[in-house]
């Protein structure tokens, strides 16, 4: 394993078929770079069959520290370990191969780094890029803490300490201290790899200067999909270190099972339709209330409580899901559940 370089930053980009975007996501890197004494760009692929490489292999012409190395695993943690263990910089950087760093990410983490010694990672909020008008509603879903809880670097607020980010600019000691990323999580690796760090008694700090953009996904099929991968995999990381590790991940399994056992039993009890009723009631409320808040164009209201129930149900399903096959009966994963998705 390579020796750290003091403020020496290698960014790595755990991609596969991410053609689409990947030069727009490099480019942003290189001139984010401009503002840093040095860096070196590792992207990660898992096997892509579209035109990632030979983008990337074009990009190598002009930007000399650029690299590609094969993920043969294909997934996120098995490409962030393949690259830490190549890197050369002693501060690691997460950017997907959809997303895309501000010019001053690169500056503002090592300044954020350096005020906050305590901590072990630092990052900031996510702007949604939204390619047509479904991911407009997914985003205004995403950004609305009805639809994701207190995540901060989501929905904003002030700057402090989190429990947890995305995009984060890390200390290498600190990932090789706890041992890298957990390999055998399709999803959450990054949310279980924060949780070890705030047990190892190190912190992470959300800063509105480091920010990114986020291509989301276009259509609520693929949001579905991978929001319910979310939830089950949520569910493993529970198990391992026997505890829940946010309040705030229990409350779409529990809207989902209320509702089901309240339509179940709403076929024998006249009772407990009403209660049904009341509960959908008081969600589409809810909804719609926080949908009004997220746009100014009331006609998208709808549209975005219906993305709100898609985050909710999948997320939730998985959820229960994973409780079936980690703590009832006590199995792996799913072949479903780790397939990848985007």
């Amino acid at each position: 394993m390579s020796e750290g370089t003091a403020n020496f930053i290698s960014v790595l980009m755990p991609v596969r078929n991410e053609e689409a975007f990947i030069e727009r996501a490099l480019d942003s890197v290189v001139t984010a770079a401009e503002r840093v004494t040095g860096h070196e760009i590792i992207v990660v692929d898992g096997m892509s069959d579209d035109g990632t490489r030979a983008i990337v292999a074009r990009l190598q012409e002009s930007v000399a520290n650029l690299r590609l190395l094969d993920n043969p695993q294909r997934t996120v943690p098995h490409a962030m370990n393949l690259g830490v263990k190549a890197a050369t910089g002693d501060i690691i950087i997460r950017l997907d191969g959809h997303a895309e760093m501000t010019p001053d990410f690169m500056a503002a983490a090592l300044r954020e780094l350096a005020a906050h010694p305590e901590c072990a990672c630092v990052g900031g909020p996510i702007e949604n890029v939204d390619l047509n008008a479904t991911a407009a509603v997914v985003s205004s879903a995403m950004s609305s803490p009805f639809g994701v809880g207190n995540a901060r670097f989501r929905t904003g607020g002030s700057e402090g300490y989190v429990d947890t980010l995305a995009f984060g600019a890390y200390r290498r000691a600190d990932l090789e201290a706890i041992g890298l990323f957990d390999e055998k999580l399709v999803r959450n690796q990054d949310d279980e790899l924060n949780f070890r760090l705030l047990k190892a008694g190190r912190k992470i700090w959300f800063s509105h200067a480091i920010r990114s953009r986020y291509y989301v996904r276009s259509s609520l099929s693929k949001v579905f999909k991978q929001y319910f991968q979310y939830g089950y995999w949520k569910v493993y990381v529970n198990r391992k270190h026997s505890t829940v590790t946010n309040l705030r991940q229990l409350a779409p399994p529990l809207l989902v099972l209320t509702t089901f056992v309240l339509a179940l039993a709403g076929l024998f009890v006249s009772e407990a339709r009403l209660l049904l009723a009341l509960v959908l009631i008081c969600y589409l409320a809810g909804a719609s209330y926080f949908a009004l808040r997220a746009s100014t164009n009331p006609k998208r209201v709808p549209a975005i409580v219906l993305a709100f129930a898609t985050l909710h149900a999948s997320y939730g399903l998985g959820y229960l899901s994973g409780v079936r096959d980690f703590l009832f009966l006590r199995r792996g994963p799913s072949t479903r559940s780790a397939e990848l998705s985007r």
